[in-house]
């Protein structure tokens, strides 16, 4: 993103700003259809699958893979297709299984029970580990989806580059506000009356090895944005965007299939199970982001 051609995301420069935006515009997913790729195994993708998703996530920042359903959660499937797209190092989060992918689905009882992406409830738009360190940044995640639910539980998607491009146009200001290194904190959170995890600060957007990235929630509870006119004003725009964007594109995902993404901005629709349909998805979290045909 930098070098002869400048830096898109420097606010002094205008002009490779605009040069970005047209060629991200112009090769933007327009439908779901748009990004998925068939795929025979998914433990095993020839180099045409391969490379078909490594080009849809370097285009749109996501893609989707459709292969056939298999029987059982089987973590396997979302570590080895990560392995397969050049991500190595699983982010081991609270709540996930040893080997670092999490079982997304009711949990009737249990720690789990008590967070929300473990009950039926619609989940707001957000990336995932916005209330994580620096050092332990989410680049990259996979949703592979064992059994869906009976109904609901879509997923809302959009190309945090295309929102980021949205509130540039709309006002400059927007950017430099939720760039602030303190625009947007997770208080901490205790277990047990010890302090599982301090304050988390940092901004909403930033630029990443010359990459954006963003770390965004639109949770109204457990988050205390920055005490600033600027900053309350860029996030009531970032927030009425999203529920306006003719680029967020929503995709029910049935088994087998799966989302590979550079951790786009994402929602989930309540759902309901029934005996024969009880929502299971399988969420693994990646340091590294979806870039380049792995070696």
């Amino acid at each position: 993103m930098r070098g002869s051609e400048g830096n898109p995301f420097d606010l002094h420069d205008a002009e490779a700003y605009l040069r970005w935006r047209e060629r991200k515009l112009a090769s933007c997913a327009r439908s779901p259809a748009d990004l998925l790729v068939e795929v025979a195994d998914p433990m095993q993708l020839t180099a045409a699958e391969r490379g078909a998703l490594l080009e849809r996530c370097a285009r749109t920042n996501m893609a989707v893979y459709v292969s056939p359903a298999r029987a059982g959660a089987n973590s396997d499937v979302p570590r080895r297709i990560g392995e397969q797209l050049g991500l190595r190092t699983l982010d081991v989060n609270y709540l996930a299984d040893d080997d670092g992918v999490t079982p997304l689905a009711v949990a009737g009882s249990g720690t789990r029970s008590g967070y929300i992406p473990y009950t039926d409830r619609a989940i707001r738009w957000h990336t995932d580990g916005y209330y994580n360190p620096p050092q332990r940044k989410i680049r990259a995640m996979i949703l592979h989806c064992v059994q869906r639910a009976e109904s609901g539980g879509e997923n809302r998607l959009l190309d945090h580059e295309l929102a980021y491009i949205a509130l540039r146009d709309a006002d400059p200001q927007h950017i430099r506000a939720l760039m602030l290194a303190d625009a947007m904190t997770i208080p901490s959170r205790s277990e047990e009356g010890e302090v599982a995890r301090g304050d988390q600060s940092g901004p909403v957007f930033s630029v990443d090895d010359g990459r954006l990235h963003m770390r965004y929630t639109a949770r109204t509870r457990s988050i205390a944005w920055k005490d600033d006119e600027a900053v309350r004003a860029a996030s009531a725009a970032l927030q009425r965007m999203l529920d306006a964007d003719p680029h967020v594109l929503t995709l029910r995902q049935e088994p087998g299939m799966g989302i590979v993404c550079n951790n786009v901005l994402h929602d989930r629709a309540a759902f309901s199970d029934s005996p024969q349909h009880r929502r299971l998805v399988l969420r693994a979290r990646y340091h590294e982001r979806i870039d380049a045909l792995p070696a």
